[in-house]
């Protein structure tokens, strides 16, 4: 039986991943590891956590000692990371946290992955690490090749982190893949998120923050095709490689929030202009070539029935949304 740890599987990524990879592999045997900071809810894997194949671990990925330990104990196959501090605005604030988690974090799993023989070590990242695109240039897009120019302490510690996991394939024959998505949205993401914020600020009938001119653009990926298209890299994907994933579902943060407010029958008035962020991308876009030649993956979702999916989602799990803000 396969042994799989993921880790910061109570987070938004990774708590869907599990639902998937316990759903369609019922003989997986999985270790989920979490340190329940602020983003991490249990609530999010309620549903499987008497699953005989599932564990959960209460860890931080930069104890040493305790990453060690528990590699000699459990005698994992896989090794999945998405733990990670991810909020651009944090990292704004306090650069060292992403440096900890992101950076040292990594480099231990790495260690305890190659001291234990681990089969696949797989690193969830993200495009920020390649900086952005000009909103002038629809014509250009983020491939595998693309120079990393990460411009925020979050992406710079991803993009950190990325060039530890290459290094250490190259180094010492460590079987790694690498995965950069673009934005992700679907169910159980924490509501700091511009999505999860915007329904719970419009459902509130509170202001809803655009930073600048909201025309700043992203690639919107609905998380479960983000998990299907990690399935296939962690068990066809080739060592050394990187795989680009997106959504082609590119879309102005105005015309989200819009698109939200629409969905919700809310005034358009509720829209509340403010300060830029400090470095803020102006726009992101995947090309996901590769994995769709090699794997065949094309997304499930486009924007217009994820958003629905996603609001609907929201609207019946409102419990959730107050739980975990109250956390």
């Amino acid at each position: 039986m396969t042994k799989v740890l993921v880790t910061g599987g109570c987070g938004f990524i990774g708590s869907n991943f599990i639902h998937y990879i316990l759903d369609k592999y019922p003989n997986c045997n999985l270790v989920n590891l979490d340190l329940l900071t602020y983003a991490g809810n249990l609530e999010n894997l309620k549903s499987i956590e008497d699953n005989p194949n599932y564990k959960f671990v209460k860890g931080d990925i930069s104890n040493r000692e305790f990453i060690f330990d528990l590699f000699e104990k459990e005698k994992f196959n896989i090794v999945i990371n998405f733990a990670a501090e991810s909020h651009v605005d944090r990292s704004v604030n306090d650069p060292s946290i992403f440096i900890n988690t992101n950076v040292l974090g990594t480099q231990i799993l790495l260690d305890a992955s190659l001291k234990y023989n681990i089969d696949r070590y797989h690193q969830v990242s993200t495009d920020e690490v390649y900086g952005d695109l000009p909103l002038d240039r629809p014509d250009l897009f983020f491939t595998e090749e693309t120079p990393l120019n990460p411009s925020s302490p979050y992406s710079a510690s991803k993009a950190c982190a990325d060039l530890l996991v290459s290094s250490y394939n190259r180094t010492y024959g460590l079987n790694t893949t690498i995965s950069r998505c673009s934005n992700n949205y679907g169910p159980y993401q924490f509501p700091e998120k511009l999505i999860p914020l915007m329904i719970y600020k419009a459902l509130n009938n509170e202001q809803l923050p655009v930073y600048g001119n909201g025309k700043n653009v992203r690639d919107w990926l609905h998380v479960y095709d983000h998990c299907v298209a990690i399935d296939y890299i962690v068990h066809n994907g080739t060592s050394g490689e990187v795989y680009n994933i997106g959504g082609h579902n590119e879309k102005t943060n105005l015309e989200v929030v819009e698109t939200i407010l629409s969905t919700l029958d809310k005034n358009f008035d509720l829209i509340s202009y403010v300060s830029d962020r400090p470095g803020h991308d102006l726009r992101y876009a995947i090309d996901p070539s590769k994995i769709e030649k090699d794997f065949n993956w094309i997304p499930k979702y486009n924007f217009n029935s994820g958003i629905k999916e996603t609001i609907n989602w929201y609207l019946d799990n409102t419990t959730w949304i107050n739980n975990v803000l109250n956390k």
